[in-house]
């Protein structure tokens, strides 16, 4: 019954930085992990970052590790993703997504069971 809504998407030239927030309704999410996958054009879906429930625990694709940064905010049911020193690699449209479980031992495309409709990110060489 969860709803999953990005923001913040844009065009940024490389090196630039965008935060991406995810907005969740319907029912409170404090207890699901959360995290962002991308899909870059004809390319598949990959991982990118994932935050546990209590915003404590945290794992990042190593394509990103350094530069991006997962965070959320229970009280908004909103999970955040800040994008540093982008590069045109990171071109993709960027979906949130839940997991019931809160943990982030395990955090891949099956494990997922609410989605985002995407957000695009473009970086320019």
């Amino acid at each position: 019954q969860v709803q999953l809504v990005e923001s913040g998407g844009g065009l940024v030239q490389a090196g630039g930085s965008l935060r991406l927030s995810c907005a969740a309704s319907g029912r409170t999410f404090s207890n699901y992990a959360m995290g962002w996958f991308r899909q870059a054009p004809g390319k598949e879906r990959e991982f990118v970052a994932a935050i546990s429930w209590s915003g404590v625990n945290t794992r990042y694709a190593d394509s990103v590790k350094g530069r991006f940064t997962i965070s959320r905010d229970n009280a908004k049911n909103t999970v955040y993703v800040r994008m540093n020193s982008l590069k045109p690699e990171d071109t993709a449209v960027y979906y949130c997504a839940g997991r019931r479980v809160g943990v982030v031992s395990s955090f891949t495309l099956a494990d997922m069971d609410y989605w985002g409709k995407g957000t695009l990110v473009t970086v320019s060489s």
